[in-house]
């Protein structure tokens, strides 16, 4: 049983993922992280000596840190947050706990370089105006499993690269980069893949999104309620950024469904 201050991975795994989700600090030692260079959905990393340091940028926030082994050094982190009244918890059995529960876990070197200024920092990443599926799809994924923070930047198509270079951003869902469609497999596909997030829910709700994106609604049943919601968002919001903003609790309710729902059903009249 965990102790009054600890989560346990079952609890934290339910949260990741969701608008709920902690914020999930990795304070392992360099030589425990190069042991295992792989860190939780949506982590960042921090020495565990300089803690305090991010105290204003985690007030008023949920704190769940993580070492190895979930003893000395998260604890210890723990307990200098709470005594400055920042309200942190430790992950019970740490990284090899999370690692044991076969959790998803994405390898550091496949992470989004951080080009906001730190002590946290945040990715910045560019696509194409106008958004429908992918543009949208991505960016939620890339908040609730990658970065939280990560800033997203739409513009005219023909500036994508440029802005890419002069901003030091990630362009995505675009032809001819890293980022994008292969084959017959979408971008949210290759973020998927890339950060190796296949769990079964998101594996599910990446079938949905490439019916929606790629006019293929034989996919799922599903995709085609995706395509139309997300036209008629975009034609609610002529700001990109209020798009995004308002899609979010879309694919959240999309992702609970495949997580949690999808073998329930609804009818009228209900049977007595």
């Amino acid at each position: 049983m965990p102790s009054p201050n600890e989560i346990t991975v079952s609890q934290l795994s339910r949260l990741i993922g969701t608008p709920d989700s902690p914020v999930v600090v990795d304070v392992r030692t360099d030589e425990d992280f190069e042991d295992d260079p792989r860190m939780l959905p949506g982590s960042i990393r921090h020495p565990f000596h300089q803690i305090e340091t991010l105290e204003k940028e985690l007030v008023g926030k949920r704190i769940v840190l993580y070492c190895q082994k979930g003893k000395k050094v998260s604890q210890g982190a723990m307990a200098h947050l709470r005594n400055i009244g920042i309200p942190a918890e430790s992950l019970e059995g740490g990284q090899f706990a999370w690692r044991d529960a076969n959790q998803p876990m994405i390898p550091a070197n496949k992470l989004p370089h951080l080009s906001d200024p730190k002590p946290i920092g945040r990715s910045v990443w560019v696509t194409r105006h106008r958004p429908k599926i992918d543009r949208i799809a991505c960016p939620w994924l890339i908040r609730r499993f990658i970065d939280p923070n990560a800033k997203f930047l739409y513009v005219a198509p023909a500036e994508v690269t440029g802005v890419a270079e002069k901003y030091n951003a990630m362009p995505f869902d675009i032809e001819g980069v890293f980022w994008t469609h292969r084959g017959e497999r979408c971008t949210f596909d290759t973020m998927l893949e890339e950060f190796e997030l296949n769990t079964k829910p998101l594996l599910h709700l990446a079938d949905v999104v490439r019916g929606a994106d790629t006019d293929r609604h034989d996919l799922t049943p599903e995709s085609a309620g995706l395509l139309a919601a997300s036209l008629g968002l975009s034609r609610m919001y002529r700001d990109d950024w209020a798009q995004l903003d308002a899609s979010m609790m879309l694919y959240d309710a999309y992702y609970r469904w495949c997580r949690d729902a999808t073998g329930e059903s609804h009818d009228w009249p209900v049977n007595k």
